[in-house]
């Protein structure tokens, strides 16, 4: 697998900001990827080290507009913790002074 289908997006949320200041960012993944081919597309995309990988299944949840009933994809997270002093430029955003 290519290191930009393996990475599909960040995850935004409040928990994947609070993580950032540990040094661990969130993104959603290919179903199909495992921990070593993770680290190597954040290495390759990104630059930087990876220190550790660990995965969780998204389950699928519920959901009714109306009277129509559905339910939502499930989805693979991993949250990818680099190595120390080393960061993500793409998370941080602009600079605060």
């Amino acid at each position: 697998m290519d290191a930009r289908t393996i990475l599909i997006r960040p995850v935004i949320s409040e928990k994947s900001y609070a993580l950032i200041a540990e040094g661990k960012y969130t993104f959603r993944v290919d179903d199909r990827a495992h921990k070593t081919q993770i680290a190597q597309a954040v290495e390759e995309v990104f630059g930087v080290g990876v220190a550790e990988v660990r995965t969780a299944k998204v389950r699928s949840k519920p959901k009714r507009r109306g009277l129509t009933k559905g339910r939502t994809r499930a989805w693979k997270k991993a949250i990818v913790q680099v190595a120390p002093g080393e960061r993500i430029e793409l998370f941080e955003g602009g600079q605060t002074a």
